[in-house]
């Protein structure tokens, strides 16, 4: 890599990407957060593409942009601009009314690219190009009233149980922000709208056995301080943050998967790593071997039926 007047080259994958005004704080630091720049952003992006790009390959993207810094003005970005470089991976997908442009990212340069164009989080869909209609991931977002990351694990651990009885395979992740996202591999039998049936199903079993302390109610005041299971995102042109992408908030903490034996570390918390320790993290391979397993939900629904009755 070289530097020249506010622009740095870097190497990445067959590529070189042109990286402007690295010096550039995104991340301003005071109390216990470190500042990052932009150049920080882009090194944890390389560094982690080898973990992150087997969950963004061939997905649709959303993109959330802070060119002035976390503090500064937000994009959400779903259209291509027309000034991205031609080797970025593009899908047109329909919306109401008309069509959308996505960005890809399928490579290692696309990665460095967006992190130039300040994309500090990368939102993804369920399901990939060539089967957009039918989720290869079910996730479940466990969102707190406040800042009870208490209640977190003990949803979670309820949510693990009862996949386990539905013998469904699942796996763990920060947020990077309050909660804690549980995904499921689907075997991409089922459209959105079968997935999203099914886990709110699995939501209303947990709540019916648990009403005092969780809830799928959507609307905040309906929810007083119990904890929301939330199954929105298992909709076409939803999206659920990516593993190991980077969330804008002070210190730059990371959305990292983790194996459900570290939900009993006291030290846990849903913003517990940052680009500092995110990628060391995950050299274990938490997930190992999961997203081999997709499931069909049939069998599972059949489960569920079963222990919750007539």
């Amino acid at each position: 890599m070289s530097r020249d007047d506010g622009v740095r080259t870097v190497r990445a994958g067959r590529r070189t990407v042109q990286v402007h005004r690295p010096d550039k704080v995104l991340f301003p630091g005071g109390g216990d957060a470190k500042e990052y720049t932009k150049g920080d952003l882009v090194d944890y992006y390389r560094s982690a593409a080898a973990f992150m790009l087997p969950h963004l390959r061939g997905r649709p993207l959303m993109l959330e942009r802070h060119p002035d810094g976390i503090d500064g003005p937000r994009f959400m970005q779903k259209n291509t601009p027309d000034n991205y470089p031609d080797w970025i991976t593009r899908v047109e997908l329909a919306k109401e009314g008309g069509t959308v442009c996505h960005t890809v990212c399928d490579d290692v340069a696309t990665l460095v690219y967006l992190a130039d164009q300040a994309a500090v989080t990368l939102h993804r869909w369920l399901s990939r190009v060539g089967g957009v209609d039918r989720p290869d991931r079910m996730v479940f977002d466990l969102d707190p009233a406040g800042d009870d990351f208490a209640a977190v694990r003990e949803a979670a651990r309820w949510l693990g149980e009862l996949l386990d009885e539905l013998k469904l395979p699942s796996a763990l992740m920060t947020t990077g922000s309050r909660g804690l996202h549980v995904v499921v591999p689907v075997d991409g039998r089922h459209d959105f709208d079968e997935v999203r049936e099914f886990a709110r199903d699995v939501a209303d079993a947990l709540v019916e056995a648990h009403p005092d302390r969780l809830t799928t109610a959507a609307r905040k005041k309906d929810r007083g301080d119990r904890l929301y299971l939330d199954v929105g995102r298992n909709a076409y042109a939803q999206t659920a943050v990516a593993p190991l992408t980077v969330r804008a908030l002070p210190g730059a903490p990371v959305a990292t998967p983790m194996d459900w034996a570290q939900l009993d570390d006291p030290g846990l918390h849903a913003r517990r790593w940052t680009i500092a320790d995110a990628v060391e993290q995950v050299r274990g391979d938490p997930w190992a071997g999961l997203m081999s397993r997709k499931r069909a939900l049939g069998p599972a629904r059949r489960r569920l039926d079963a222990l919750r009755g007539p």
